[in-house]
């Protein structure tokens, strides 16, 4: 999208914010145009994950149910529901409680314990437990930043999106585009079969629904049966962290270093299309990360893990290591003496970078769990 024909955007910031809000001795050129049109590049495939491209898309759904954003600093257990939308459903936790996985031993156990023992296995179900933070660019507080996301905790899906910051400098909130996306997103999912969610098909949906001027990226995963199902389009993402190693990490989508791929209302952007759909088998334990490019740009993924695996060995609920993340997401993204994720894709596309990136940071933490249906 070209937000202006006097200024091009480049991804989340203008050059000349970096140089701003950085103080780096940047030595970027800005790009002579931006251009949506041209979906020839695609990100690298990982041969671990199956990847496909969506199939044709059920036009046929219906709004419903409830809708949650969240539109300011929020680190609360509760999601926040948008002025536009007070009378639906806001009464929900992000965070809920669930069984413990009971632990099973064969040994020595009579036929009956086992058939016992047996029943109680094949009961047993994979749930998310999330919960999130959210810390806006300090500039942008008063409006609430540009990123969005959402926790649905009945049907077992979380979201992210990222309003691209440089629409600001044509008088444009991205911040509504991608809270509406996310309404939206919500609006979709509460339609959709429980146990067999698509996330491409809500995407879809949602981006159909969304008339606010702007742009952004968007991450949607579902928590089925056999796995996690997740759409990713852009530099948001998540990971999949298990016994302390990262076994999944969503790639990147971009058209050149900083120029993300994005959502804008019509067909002006990139189309939901344009997405990586992803089926990734989890486990009890694994715990997911999903963030906007706040978190991502700021810190290795080793720094995310050894987080995750604090927390898990302290016990903490899911809110608080995403509490924790975020915290030292935004310490590293003010260090401008520390190498960053940024910095080094800077770097390795030819600019004088060093230094953190000053952003929106959404994090949301979903610690996989195994409960039993009774």
């Amino acid at each position: 999208m070209a937000a202006s024909s006097s200024k091009s955007v480049f991804g989340d910031v203008h050059v000349d914010d970096v140089i701003t809000s950085c103080g780096n001795a940047l030595d970027f050129a800005k790009p002579s145009g931006v251009f949506f049109n041209d979906r020839s590049r695609r990100s690298c495939h990982k041969a671990s994950v199956s990847f496909r491209r969506k199939g044709p898309l059920n036009r046929h759904l219906a709004f419903g149910g409830f809708v949650a954003d969240v539109t300011r600093r929020n680190c609360s257990s509760n999601i926040l529901v948008g002025p536009w939308l007070r009378n639906l459903h806001n009464s929900f936790s992000i965070c809920h409680s669930a069984s413990a996985a009971h632990d099973v031993s064969f040994d020595g156990n009579s036929c009956d314990e086992l058939l016992t023992n047996s029943s109680i296995l094949s009961q047993q179900t994979l749930k998310l437990l999330s919960g999130s933070c959210y810390l806006p660019h300090p500039d942008k507080e008063e409006t609430g930043g540009e990123d969005a996301h959402f926790i649905c905790v009945d049907k077992q899906v979380i979201g992210v999106a990222d309003g691209v910051g440089g629409w600001a400098d044509v008088g444009i909130n991205a911040g509504l585009f991608s809270r509406e996306l996310m309404s939206n997103s919500v609006m979709a999912i509460q339609e959709e079969p429980k146990d067999s969610i698509d996330p491409a098909r809500v995407l879809e949906k949602a981006h159909s629904g969304t008339k606010a001027k702007g742009s952004s990226t968007a991450c949607i995963i579902a928590l089925r049966e056999k796995g996690l199902h997740a759409i990713n389009l852009g530099d948001s993402g998540f990971i999949v962290v298990r016994d302390g190693s990262t076994i999944f990490r969503s790639p990147v989508q971009q058209h050149g270093f900083n120029f993300t791929y994005q959502l804008e209302s019509g067909n002006g952007g990139d189309l939901p299309s344009s997405g990586q759909v992803f089926t990734i088998p989890v486990a009890s334990g694994d715990v997911v990360i999903a963030g906007t490019d706040g978190l991502f740009d700021n810190l290795y993924g080793n720094e995310v893990t050894a987080i995750v695996v604090h927390a898990q060995r302290a016990g903490m609920e899911p809110q608080v290591t995403a509490q924790k993340i975020a915290a030292l997401a935004r310490q590293r993204a003010l260090d401008r003496n520390r190498q960053t994720p940024f910095s080094t894709a800077a770097q390795e596309a030819g600019f004088r970078y060093y230094g953190g990136k000053l952003d929106d940071i959404t994090v949301v933490v979903s610690y996989i769990i195994s409960s039993v249906n009774t």
